[in-house]
């Protein structure tokens, strides 16, 4: 099954701090929701800009999203 990677973007000075601080945020509602094929983390892409993440299972996308409003999102390769 395909997987998707959810993406929040933090820009600024702050950027790194508030992506890893929104991660634990992610992983605290997949507990929360009980899923458990779903990864959470966050990324640095350069000095002023992170992303939090969370990858999904295609078919459980929809609610995620409506509930969490990402900014974006991708198709996840391995």
């Amino acid at each position: 099954m395909r997987k998707l990677k959810l993406i929040w973007d933090f820009k600024g000075p702050e950027g790194i701090k508030i992506a890893e601080h929104h991660a634990i945020h992610l992983n605290e509602f997949i507990k929360a929701e009980n899923h458990e094929d779903m990864t959470t983390g966050f990324e640095a892409l350069h000095e002023f800009h992170a992303i939090a993440f969370l990858i999904t299972p295609e078919d459980q996308m929809k609610p995620i999203r409506d509930a969490l409003k990402p900014h974006r999102g991708q198709v996840y390769t391995e």
